[in-house]
């Protein structure tokens, strides 16, 4: 085969263009015009502590999330200009778009509304333990979702689009900052006793992030976490061996394709769960807790102790360094439907899930309070959906996606204020007008981090959790 040379103009040409490219990325090094590198690509393992972009307010989250649709109207949005044109239609508000038909006229809340605290927040009668913390919340009144679909509008506040496949904002979280506990999931989901949530586990999925960004489920009655000890017959040495074993072959694969970041995902599983054997049970044994910490959270009432075991376990897991805790309240069965979404009966629906996560939420606030864990945690009460003004056969509301009603505390955000607002009848955002994008852009900035710098390659582009939107909202950040 005969030689190949290079002709001098060749080499010249070659190395011109080498050198060149150096200067380029010199140049825009120097005016921090390079692409930055991505948060999880820039550590030695996945789930390894991570530095957020700016100081940030809060180190964890706990969103308490109301499966089913929570109406705005009969909980924290009171609109007295429902009882002054009660029965009469909606008018004037162009087409109004019902998701079960059956629309009737203007419907008044069955409950009362009463001022709490020093700032006189107007708060339902239903909710008197939230409503004793009334001068720590800080309200958000003009929500506005894009579909008056459970499963959809589900995907939008978990993933910030309707579709699904997207990375939930806990994947999102974990992969930008990692875990402070490496023995325990970064993003811990804690879903209800009587069955998951509408859209089910891709509510909490990494979609096209590596799995180890995933929310992991905590069961929140029996054991919480399901295969936590292996059988009696594999020795803790013998475990041990089998990992390692794994661990060097996988290590073997990695050199031959060191782009597989779903391979470095699996040996970080793997290692995971073996940590978890030893440390895990600990952390979801809550036999250890005062009598009066259990009464707090309302573990000694069943109406409230399936909730309260939830936030319990909630705040014992930011408490050992978990960075993101989902809590779901509303659950779908096998063969029943125990949500809050009220078609029939607003009243009786309302009542009995709000008896249900009253004392306990208030119970969570308080005990993170007690512990000086407030300051550093970002706690988010929201649902999928508000509820319609107008009565659906009679005495229920139908989904409303034009305005819903959020709360959040904790992370030194300033307490006893009010947010945006919805028209007088409560069915569109009227003043300031907050996308699920500018939530999420919010929740990430008080955890540290710009949303628009923390992204994903996939596909050819950098993805965001917001997508191209999001500006956080300013009486939270402030």
């Amino acid at each position: 085969m005969p030689k190949q040379f290079v002709s001098r103009r060749q080499l010249l040409f070659e190395a011109g263009g080498g050198l060149s490219g150096l200067a380029l990325a010199y140049l825009l090094d120097r005016e921090d015009l390079l692409a930055a590198q991505s948060a999880g690509e820039s550590r030695q393992t996945p789930l390894a502590p991570g530095k957020p972009h700016f100081a940030p307010r809060a180190k964890a989250v706990i969103s308490l999330f109301m499966s089913g649709g929570v109406s705005h109207l009969d909980t924290f949005d009171p609109k007295p200009a429902l009882r002054k044109y009660a029965g009469q239609p909606l008018a004037g508000r162009g087409e109004i778009v019902v998701r079960q038909g059956h629309p009737g006229p203007l419907m008044p809340s069955p409950f009362e509304f009463r001022r709490y605290g020093d700032c006189g927040m107007e708060i339902s009668s239903i909710f008197p333990e939230i409503a004793r913390h009334a001068d720590e919340l800080a309200f958000i009144r003009s929500v506005v979702g894009r579909s008056n679909d459970h499963v959809m509008a589900h995907y939008e506040l978990a993933t910030g689009s309707v579709r699904m496949g997207g990375p939930s904002v806990g994947s999102w979280v974990t992969y930008g900052l990692g875990s402070e506990n490496q023995n325990l999931p970064a993003f811990v989901v804690i879903y209800d006793a009587r069955g998951g949530p509408f859209g089910g586990p891709a509510n909490w999925s990494a979609g096209y992030m590596p799995a180890v960004y995933q929310g992991t489920i905590f069961r929140s009655s029996g054991s919480p976490i399901t295969d936590l000890k292996p059988p009696p017959s594999i020795s803790d040495a013998r475990q041990r061996a089998r990992l390692d074993l794994l661990a060097r072959l996988n290590a073997l694969d990695e050199q031959r394709n060191p782009a597989n970041s779903e391979l470095a995902a699996r040996i970080t599983s793997y290692e995971l769960a073996y940590r978890m054997q030893s440390r895990a049970p600990e952390a979801v044994d809550m036999e250890g807790e005062s009598p009066a910490t259990k009464k707090l959270y309302g573990l000694d009432q069943p109406t409230t102790e399936p909730f309260g075991r939830q936030c319990l376990l909630a705040r014992r897991l930011v408490e050992r360094g978990v960075r993101f805790v989902q809590l779901y309240h509303g659950g779908l069965g096998i063969q029943n439907l125990d949500t809050w979404d009220a078609h029939e009966n607003i009243a009786d629906n309302h009542t009995r899930h709000a008896a249900e996560v009253d004392l306990p939420i208030s119970g969570l606030i308080t005990d993170l309070r007690n512990r000086g864990l407030l300051d550093s945690t970002l706690v988010i009460w929201q649902s999928e959906f508000g509820r319609m003004p107008i009565s659906q056969r009679g005495v229920g509301r139908d989904h409303n996606p034009g305005a819903m009603t959020i709360f959040m505390t904790g992370a030194r955000i300033k307490g006893g204020q009010v947010i945006g607002s919805s028209d007088e009848f409560g069915y569109k955002a009227e003043e300031q007008p907050v996308s699920i994008h500018d939530l999420h852009a919010t929740i990430l900035h008080l955890l540290g981090m710009d949303h628009t710098r923390l992204t994903y390659r996939y596909q050819g582009r950098q993805m965001r959790l917001t997508d191209v939107y999001g500006v956080p909202v300013p009486g939270i950040i402030a």
